[in-house]
């Protein structure tokens, strides 16, 4: 799989293949070529997943009401309860 591919996939398509391979080379049942051509693949799925989710995780803000009134956002995770 190339770089260039992933961003086709969702990133629940692309987890689904990820956890395929790591259950097969976790069968012992494949080949040696094949398992290194299934982790190379596996390292590039996983490096989209990533990806998709810090992108997610960035976007998530919550919208509050500024002291002037005006409504502004601040990132989830600075979020005090």
């Amino acid at each position: 799989m190339t770089t260039e591919a992933a961003p086709e996939l969702s990133f629940e398509e692309a987890l689904t293949q990820l956890e395929n391979i790591v259950r097969e080379l976790e069968s012992g049942r494949i080949r040696l070529d094949d398992a290194v051509a299934a982790y190379e693949k596996a390292v590039t799925l996983k490096k989209f997943c990533e990806g998709k989710l810090k992108a997610a995780q960035l976007k998530i803000e919550k919208i509050e009401l500024s002291p002037n009134g005006e409504l502004q956002t601040t990132p989830l995770d600075k979020v005090e309860d």
